[in-house]
């Protein structure tokens, strides 16, 4: 039997031709699929006749994969979702840092990671969704107030051993403290209405169905479900606009510590951070561009405007162990 690197090494080669990579090409392993990212390459490799190939997975094979191919590795770049994923990878010593001033102008710091090992690429916020037929906006307020008894047997979640909300408490830990965010997440599943859910597309048709009347969900989920159902009786409220804002987190992207082809990656990253590449990424994903400014597209943008929280995104890594321990404790899995 082979030895593990060998044989990824191996696997790599067959996947990429065979042969050595191209100067004027660039790997990117990607947890995000096909459709959402394919039309980006394709119009760098059209501007600059670089190709991008690419593996699409789940975040944490990906992750995996990297580490076992070590100084045999094959992909230049990572993208992923969530800052606590981009955070675990750089924990995992798979990334190195990019040093860019146009990255460094184009994305703000709270986006990018302290040590430039990644950098955000697109926003999501992580925000409260309510039926329009049950509940009126002015009963809504904050994440914490969804743990008061208001809300007993009217709250849908989505599953606590997804990274979204994870993130999500890790924040409110470093608002709050770790005693008074139990108690917040005990009252949520007090208040829950059925047993949580694997995707927060289920939430939002939970909700559509009557069986519960809030939620909490990433809005380029809400967008996908409203496009094609512009009736959905489900509709988007910004929480926390009188103190901290509304969660925001990021799709993002890592350079590895053993690309091949690290400044052909690097001017690649510089591009994706830049006006044109924003928009056309922000657009097909429906999230917010992390370029400030780029502006959303006119369907995002319909959502209206919000505060956000202003906490860096890598917090979401930094206390993601403390978030996972708590949702434990309080029985939110």
């Amino acid at each position: 039997m082979l030895p593990r690197k060998p044989l990824l090494a191996a696997l790599a080669l067959t996947l990429f031709g065979g042969t050595a990579q191209a100067a004027d090409e660039v790997v990117v392993y990607s947890s995000r699929i096909d459709e959402l990212i394919k039309p980006v390459f394709d119009a760098y490799t059209a501007k600059t006749g670089v190709k991008i190939k690419f593996i699409t997975d789940k975040e944490a094979p990906l992750m995996q994969r990297i580490k076992a191919e070590g100084d045999n590795g094959v992909a230049d770049l990572l993208l992923t979702v969530d800052a606590g994923n981009l955070w675990q990878a750089e924990q995992m010593g798979i990334l190195q840092p990019i040093k860019s001033d146009i990255i460094d102008q184009n994305i703000p710091a709270q986006y990018r990671a302290s040590s430039h090992d990644w950098t955000g690429l697109s926003l999501r916020a992580r925000t409260i969704i309510y039926s329009t037929e049950r509940v009126k906006p002015e009963e809504l307020s904050t994440y914490e107030a969804l743990a008061d008894k208001q809300w007993e047997g009217r709250l849908c979640l989505r599953t606590a051993k997804k990274v979204y909300n994870q993130s999500l408490t890790a924040t409110l830990i470093e608002t709050h403290g770790e005693a008074k965010t139990e108690q917040i997440v005990k009252g949520w599943v007090n208040n829950l209405s059925t047993d949580v859910f694997s995707d927060d597309n289920a939430v939002i048709q939970a909700i559509e169905a009557g069986q519960c009347d809030v939620g909490v969900v990433n809005t380029y989920y809400y967008g996908r479900l409203h496009k094609q159902n512009p009736k959905l009786p489900v509709k988007i409220f910004w929480p926390n606009q009188g103190d901290r804002g509304v969660h925001v987190n990021l799709s993002g992207i890592g350079l590895t510590k053993h690309a091949p082809h690290p400044e052909a990656a690097k001017k690649l990253v510089e591009w994706m951070t830049g006006e044109e590449a924003q928009k056309l990424f922000a657009d097909i994903n429906q999230e917010f561009p992390a370029n400030p400014k780029v502006k959303p597209s006119e369907e995002v943008a319909a959502w209206g405007s919000f505060k956000a929280d202003t906490i860096p995104v890598e917090i979401a890594g930094k206390r993601q162990a403390e978030a996972i321990r708590l949702m434990d404790r309080a029985g939110y899995n």
